[in-house]
């Protein structure tokens, strides 16, 4: 359990399920010693919970009868509500948050009514959100968990950083303001001393990580909100026009989440669009369809397929 409100209130709900719990019971429940247990029974007497203790063999804490904490009221879609969000988090934190998402949910069911309960299991077998990591990040979780708590501590942290289309990484000291994920990656945005700049980096290009003594301050006037706003690489810098020849035209229209628009020619052919941040993804996509699509635009987009397509079919025939 993560802080002193979480624990109260779970020792409310332990209390209100069990009379006559013993102290010694109750801390290792809520994993602290007795000591710090009778600390928080001061603190929700002094709150007006109104708890009492016996003594003797059967003896314990209990709530006084008749207490109950205030009810959870939340409609069927307002439950689904809360499920959906703690599966993201799962989803996206992985391992990270897996603990934490799973419990606050056996909590979530253990109080709600019945109705609440069944749409809740109801919407764990139907409404799912998966597949939004690119690739498996497994690997990147203990440097993720470094950045997490840098961010946290506001520790200053040294890295080894290979930018796209570097060999060689590049030493940085940088000082973590927060981890994005989009776009199926992971970033992390901060002060970048060697730019002496707020930079923002593709974690898995993070060769290696040591957390530094030396602690930051966040600038009163950095919002990440703002800064991802007006920052150039969170918003598309390409638009892709990409024509689908008739016999292929299929492999567009059954695919109309791919792209922003798509067109229909009177020929039969399928003409699309769709933005990117860079030429490279739009390159492996038009490389991957293959004779089937053709690049419209942008120019630069045309000649980096046209000379990836040429050097492909030369490695085949020098193969051969």
């Amino acid at each position: 359990m993560s802080n002193t409100a979480t624990r109260l209130i779970s020792l409310i709900m332990l209390l209100q399920r069990r009379p006559n719990q013993k102290a010694t019971e109750l801390a290792e429940e809520l994993g602290v010693s007795v000591r710090t247990l009778h600390r928080y029974i001061a603190m929700l007497d002094d709150m007006g919970i109104p708890i009492y203790s016996e003594r003797g063999p059967y003896g314990g804490f209990s709530l006084v009868r008749g207490y109950k904490m205030p009810p959870l009221v939340f409609t069927p879609e307002e439950a689904v509500a809360v499920y959906l969000g703690t599966s993201l988090v799962e989803e996206i934190w992985g391992q990270m948050y897996r603990d934490a998402t799973q419990g606050a949910l056996a909590k979530l069911v253990n109080v709600l009514p019945d109705e609440q309960r069944h749409e809740v299991a109801w919407a764990r077998r139907t409404l799912l959100a998966t597949g939004m990591h690119r690739a498996d990040f497994t690997p990147l979780v203990p440097l993720l968990e470094k950045l997490r708590r840098a961010a946290r501590e506001r520790r200053r942290v040294t890295m080894a950083y290979r930018s796209r289309g570097q060999s060689e990484p590049q030493q940085r000291d940088f000082d973590t303001y927060a981890l994005i994920h989009r776009w199926g990656w992971w970033y992390v945005i901060g002060h970048c001393h060697l730019r002496q700049a707020v930079r923002t980096f593709r974690v898995d290009r993070i060769v290696e990580l040591m957390l530094l003594d030396q602690t930051f301050e966040v600038p009163a006037d950095f919002d990440i909100h703002e800064y991802l706003a007006a920052d150039p690489e969170a918003h598309p810098q390409v638009q892709v026009r990409l024509r689908f020849a008739a016999e292929a035209a299929p492999l567009a229209l059954d695919n109309p989440a791919f792209w922003e628009t798509m067109e229909e020619q009177p020929d039969g052919s399928v003409i699309v669009t769709f933005s990117a941040a860079d030429l490279e993804w739009p390159a492996r996509v038009a490389l991957g369809y293959g004779p089937h699509a053709i690049v419209l635009e942008p120019e630069e987009l045309r000649h980096l397929v046209g000379e990836r397509a040429r050097a492909t079919a030369a490695r085949y025939a020098s193969a051969e």
